[in-house]
């Protein structure tokens, strides 16, 4: 259950900065979280907001 919420939590964060900055980011493979354990990002992360999304997820928040 909670790595199932992770996974969703990582791949949506992700996929959010990917459409804010196309042109530096680019996420494939994320269409069905619950069946696939593989992702291919190429570019720029921040990974400020990732942690926070993260961490949010753990503590419970949405």
């Amino acid at each position: 259950m909670l790595e199932e919420k992770l996974k969703e939590a990582i791949i949506g964060e992700l996929q959010r900065q990917a459409a804010d900055r196309p042109q530096a980011l680019k996420v494939q493979g994320s269409d069905d979280v619950k069946r696939s354990d593989e992702l291919t990002v190429n570019g720029k992360v921040d990974l400020g907001a990732l942690v926070m999304v993260i961490a949010g997820s753990v503590a419970g928040g949405p």
